[in-house]
């Protein structure tokens, strides 16, 4: 061959220039694919991305919600702390109120109880106090009557004039101590 032939056959076997049927076939089996991958692939795809985008769309509105959610709640959990502390003090007051009655009950009761005590004592000292005078009279009577018997020398026996004479001479003693208390006050 010559070295013409050989240019041309390596000018039509150039690897950088391909055949115009294999350009044409390419193409059309390029255009086919395409439209399947079109047509099957690219519909997927794009419910794949849309799925992820509600995904994450629905992920940060679910988590807005939650967030929200949260917030009543502490709010909520405030306002019932609140309630609980103002209920809390209500009930300590009123405690306090009630402490205060029961021992204002308490007082009066202990101050009746005293003046019961001291009116009993009272009465307990003036029943003492008459049976002691009714006592003294009784041994002064007799004793006056013994020491008038020895110094009249004679006998005083008679109970009625014995009872009158110690009558009348007790009396006289009681009206002049009540008339030297007077003079002192």
């Amino acid at each position: 061959m010559t070295p013409e032939v050989l240019l041309a056959a390596e000018e039509k076997m150039n690897p950088l220039l391909p055949a115009w049927p294999e350009v044409i076939i390419g193409l059309l089996c390029f255009f086919i694919v395409f439209g399947l991958l079109g047509k099957k692939l690219l519909p997927s795809i794009e419910k794949v991305l849309e799925e992820r985008r509600d995904a994450i769309e629905g992920g940060m509105k679910r988590a807005e919600t939650a967030q929200a959610e949260a917030q009543a709640m502490l709010e909520q959990y405030r306002a019932e702390l609140a309630e609980a502390r103002h209920e809390a003090a209500r009930i300590t007051e009123h405690a306090r109120e009630q402490g205060a009655v029961l021992i204002a009950e308490m007082r009066e009761e202990g101050q009746r109880q005293r003046e019961a005590i001291v009116a009993a004592g009272h009465a307990q000292i003036d029943a003492d106090k008459k049976q002691a005078t009714a006592a003294l009279r009784q041994d002064v009577g007799s004793l006056a009557s013994q020491l008038a018997s020895r110094i009249v020398g004679e006998s005083l026996e008679d109970h009625a004039r014995q009872s009158g004479v110690i009558d009348r001479f007790l009396d006289e003693l009681e009206s002049k101590a009540a008339a030297a208390q007077g003079a002192s006050k």
